[in-house]
């Protein structure tokens, strides 16, 4: 039984790593392709974009994990039936509940790994791949100075370039706007040649002009005023650019690691507890709130201060005795108590809103660091009965169905997940949808599969339909 165990383990393993680390590329190739223009020539170093890389890759686990024990466990026991080595082992008196007990205890340890991972490593990896993530995208593209093209990526300066040479350093027709005093275009930098050098540190960039002329209009610009205007040539001059901004600066992780999808479960959990316990603060005082206004306006009468011009209440039978203009006053009154108080409750229902979606964020959160698990041990009890049904192995037929379960599980799981961020069904309900539904097809395809169920059988519906033919002609 041991080797034989093995024998099992080995055909098993294999797929699954390959699927595994072939749904991971793919996932990250698709990452790469998304954010290909956020990284395309911002000069980023080879390191930088290797732990961007390799950080992204951590996240994708939870999407691969599932699939590729789906597929795996699919092709390992199709193999089997199709090379009838299951019907040689039943023959043996070993029963499929045997032959699936390594597995079964395969995945369970997946599954309870897939647990750490989720509370301990994929925070972690998500607060570094988030963080770097935004790094780089708050980065400049680098100094590209182009030919005859406006360049106002240095902070207060517009440069145009006539022309380069082919030395790269060498450049004609010079033209410089500084912007640095905010006044508009009062200050321009003509020269007929320079030469163009960064600094060995690389901080700064030295443009030496030659042959030019500055010219500077001096004073505040107004509405007919008049202010002098400056001319000075020069055979050579230096100006310096600080490069620094264009330099990746590396945030502090503190800024990231409270989000909902950096913490663990024992984070998430104190978090969604102090958000429920605000949010039924808000709705007491919002309930007292109302209860006030609605006392207030049951308790108002026209004696009021606001309306003491008004004649004395004693005086005054009905509403419509009042004078057209006291009415009006009136009217405008209430019509503005009514509108503070309309105000005031969308204001706190917004609140609300946010508040409640927020700890619905926590709470979905807190269940997937458990939806990992379950999901990874409910698609092998899917797979192997299913491959041992089908009998069918390689990369054809497991491929396709375990592609299409994949793409159901993860609909269903979507679905559920959108409508707990919606507060329309509880957070438990949502998160645990997907496998409430594949475990007991799970567990019935396993009975199945104990049973030697023709149910891939084309053979068997060919047989069937044809009874049910045959008994409604008879009774025709």
């Amino acid at each position: 039984m041991k080797r034989l165990y093995l024998l099992i383990l080995r055909s098993y393993v294999g797929p699954a790593l390959a699927t595994f680390f072939i749904v991971v590329f793919v996932l990250l190739m698709q990452f790469l392709w998304r954010y290909v223009d956020e990284l395309v020539g911002k000069g980023l170093e080879w390191n930088i974009i290797f732990q961007l890389m390799f950080y992204a890759s951590f996240t994708f686990v939870p999407m691969a994990l599932p699939i590729s024990i789906l597929l795996a466990s699919l092709m390992t026991f199709g193999n089997l039936g199709e090379r009838y080595e299951l019907v040689a082992m039943k023959a043996a008196g070993i029963s499929l509940r045997k032959i699936m007990m390594p597995l079964g205890l395969f995945s369970l340890l997946i599954s309870v790994g897939a647990y750490y991972y989720s509370n301990i490593i994929f925070p972690y990896a998500n607060l570094k791949f988030r963080s770097t993530l935004y790094d780089v995208r708050q980065k400049k593209l680098s100094l590209n100075i182009r030919e005859g093209i406006f360049y106002s990526g240095l902070q207060g300066y517009v440069i145009r370039i006539a022309k380069k040479e082919p030395d790269g350093t060498t450049i004609r027709k010079v033209m410089i706007y500084d912007h640095t005093q905010v006044q508009g275009n009062n200050k321009l930098v003509l020269a007929d040649s320079g030469r163009m050098q960064q600094t060995a540190d690389g901080n700064y960039l030295l443009l030496t002009l030659y042959n030019g002329t500055n010219y500077e209009e001096t004073g505040t610009r107004g509405q007919n005023q008049r202010n002098p205007f400056q001319r000075t040539s020069f055979t050579s001059e230096v100006i310096k650019f600080d490069l620094s901004q264009f330099k990746m600066t590396r945030s502090d992780d503190d800024f990231f690691k409270n989000a909902y999808y950096m913490l663990n479960v024992k984070q998430l959990a104190y978090s969604s507890d102090s958000i429920g316990k605000e949010v039924n603060q808000r709705v007491t005082e919002l309930k007292g709130s109302m209860l006030s206004y609605y006392s207030y306006f049951s308790k108002i009468k026209l004696t009021d201060s606001v309306l003491k011009k008004l004649p004395p209440a004693k005086d005054i039978k009905s509403f419509e005795e009042l004078r057209a203009s006291e009415q009006k006053k009136i009217a405008s009154y209430a019509l503005g108590m009514a509108r503070n108080a309309k105000g005031s409750f969308e204001y706190n229902r917004q609140v609300l809103k946010e508040k409640v979606e927020l700890k619905a964020r926590y709470d979905i959160e807190w269940h997937r660091k458990f939806t990992l698990s379950f999901a990874c041990f409910a698609l092998f009890l899917i797979g192997a009965p299913l491959g041992a049904i089908i009998r069918k192995g390689g990369l054809g037929m497991p491929l396709v169905i375990s592609v299409l379960l994949f793409v159901a599980y993860h609909v269903i799981s979507f679905t559920g997940e959108k409508s707990v961020r919606s507060a329309v069904t509880d957070p438990w309900k949502g998160m645990w949808m997907s496998t409430m539904i594949f475990l007991p097809v799970g567990i019935f395809l396993a009975y199945l599969a104990a049973t030697d169920s023709n149910i891939m059988d084309a053979e068997s519906y060919r047989l069937f339909f044809k009874s049910v033919v045959n008994k409604f002609k008879k009774k025709k």
